[in-house]
């Protein structure tokens, strides 16, 4: 059939087969030679972003393990699992009854005033720690003690009234090192203040023992001090505050401990032996304590500022 009309052709065949696609869209070639130039115009910037990350990451990473190298070698351990009785032993134990260290050193010399440790606590929940500690430091420091009682509180026993027993030497107040005023009042937890213009509270029995021990200028590596600080705080928190189960573990634990040595860390009395001792008097779990245990407590007692407080338990 003829055709109605004819159209003239707007390309001829040879122009129109030049300009024919043969894909549906172009990519950089990622494969040429890296040392070309056209490799080098046709990379893509988030490549070479993804490059510079990777090359800075093994660049730290070989920073890391030249430090953790290096502190292996100040590591004479062979391994992670040692036993840290040896390091413990390596410490310079002195008696708690030694000669007291220089208290203008630890807390400051303050001209014309005594040095004053205000403690308030619950008489409901008498802290027995605080007590040995104080007894101790009498041993230790000319101590100008004091008993008071809050108006927040009705009635205090008349023992606590006395936990400080009697000063048989009056002297003159600025003759003493250490002034320690036990105020019975009603409040949650301890708390302590030492300067009291300038100081925030320290609150938890566990923590003002912590401050009151550090007056026998004791000194401890850092392996023995991080066990006494667990073991104090394992007393606080899960033998007085925890649950029956909790104080189950502990007592095992304890008891584990103290087939190995005479006292909790070391081999001498320290901060770890005091708190648990009184955590576990203020549960009433001492009778039911394993027999490592109670042959530890009987030590303990054997102590003169132990036996003093057991008199504020009868």
């Amino acid at each position: 059939m003829p055709a109605m009309y004819t159209v003239r052709p707007l390309h001829s065949a040879e122009r129109l087969a030049g300009h024919l696609p043969t894909c549906m869209y172009r990519l950089p070639n990622l494969h040429r030679a890296p040392g070309s130039a056209a490799a080098q115009e046709e990379v893509d910037p988030s490549l070479q972003a993804l490059e510079s990350r990777q090359e800075e990451i093994l660049k730290r990473l070989y920073e890391l393990k030249s430090a953790v190298d290096g502190l292996s070698k100040m590591i004479h351990t062979p391994d992670a699992d040692f036993d840290v009785t040896n390091v413990i032993q390596t410490d310079e134990f002195s008696p708690l009854t030694a000669n007291g260290a220089d208290l203008d050193l630890m807390l400051g010399k303050d001209y014309g005033a005594l040095k004053d440790v205000v403690i308030n606590a619950n008489p409901s929940h008498p802290p027995l720690s605080l007590l040995v500690l104080h007894s101790l430091l009498c041993e230790r420091y000319k101590i100008l003690s004091a008993v008071h009682t809050h108006s927040s509180v009705k009635s205090v026993p008349e023992n606590l009234l006395k936990c400080f027993g009697e000063q048989t030497k009056k002297q003159p107040r600025h003759e003493y090192q250490l002034g320690f005023t036990l105020i019975w009042k009603d409040v949650p937890k301890p708390q302590m203040k030492f300067s009291i213009q300038t100081m925030c509270p320290i609150e938890g029995e566990g923590n003002i023992a912590r401050f009151l021990f550090s007056l026998f200028g004791q000194k401890y590596n850092a392996v023995t001090s991080t066990l006494i600080d667990s073991w104090v705080d394992t007393a606080t928190f899960q033998l007085q505050e925890g649950s029956s189960k909790e104080r189950a573990a502990v007592l095992r634990s304890m008891n584990a401990a103290l087939g190995k040595s005479s006292w909790l860390v070391g081999s001498e009395l320290s901060l770890a032996d005091v708190v648990a001792w009184c955590a576990l008097q203020q549960t009433g779990n001492a009778n039911t304590a394993p027999a490592n245990v109670q042959k530890w407590m009987k030590s303990c007692e054997n102590l003169a500022s132990f036996s003093s407080v057991m008199k504020l338990l009868k």
